[in-house]
């Protein structure tokens, strides 16, 4: 199985890491795994910002560089939302939606192609799990509150597998950050406000570490807690189920 590697730009500038577990993990389930050094960001941002006409040579030089693998994985749900959702109307071409049908959040793509079932990690501490609001209510990756039907979550799933580790539970379990790239930028009073309400439900609920498939939303949260010398560790799910450094 041919996977090409899609590493987000703040994961590759702040959190090589996480880029590292996914690399690793993948390998370690029998993936051939690519990574295009020529690659480049996925448009999201500009788009968001509403510069969607300019992100053009962006989304074909995505599609470009994956045209060769099986799969594209990243550890981004906003990523991976905005190339399967976005890419087929913003590039109309049969590669483009080649592109778009073959991206994966890493989470999706562990559970619903590589079926993962065991973890051979070990990880003794409570966490909260926080997932994304493009990982929750773009990709589905969990039933949100305010939809009636059977309750399900991959983060979960896949969290549940590491050996020793104790999911607390949050009063508001899929409330939102507050981070939401350009939202930040824009209102950075009230999604500093949200982060800190985010924060304290996990802190009340007595996690140790937040956890989530979205760094971007951990990146955020993580700055709020410094600012306020709170004692909290901040982990991808990928490295965790990777297995930390000793």
């Amino acid at each position: 199985m041919k996977v090409g590697l899609f590493i987000p730009c703040f994961i590759d500038q702040f959190y090589p890491q996480v880029g590292i577990a996914c690399l690793e993990l993948l390998e370690k389930h029998g993936c051939t795994v690519s990574y295009p050094l020529d690659q480049s960001c996925c448009g999201q941002p500009l788009a968001n910002a509403g510069y969607e006409k300019k992100t053009t040579q962006i989304c074909q030089d995505y599609v470009r560089r994956y045209q060769d693998v099986d799969y594209i994985v990243t550890p981004s749900g906003s990523c991976a939302h905005h190339v399967k959702h976005n890419y087929p109307r913003l590039v109309e071409s049969a590669d483009a939606q080649s592109a778009a049908e073959r991206t994966y959040d890493i989470i999706d793509f562990l559970v619903d192609v590589l079926a993962m079932d065991h973890c051979d990690t070990n990880h003794p501490q409570r966490v909260g799990l926080h997932i994304g609001c493009h990982s929750l209510r773009g990709l589905r990756q969990a039933q949100s509150s305010e939809i009636v039907g059977e309750e399900f979550s991959r983060p979960r799933y896949l969290t549940s597998l590491i050996p020793g580790i104790e999911i607390v539970s949050l009063s508001r379990q899929d409330e939102c950050c507050g981070f939401g790239g350009t939202f930040a930028v824009n209102h950075g009073e009230l999604s500093a406000r949200m982060g800190h309400d985010r924060l304290q439900d996990h802190i009340a609920a007595g996690a140790e570490a937040i956890i989530s498939g979205d760094m971007s939303c951990l990146m955020h949260l993580q700055g709020l807690s410094k600012r306020k010398k709170i004692d909290m560790n901040f982990y991808h799910i990928a490295e965790l189920l990777n297995g930390l450094p000793a």
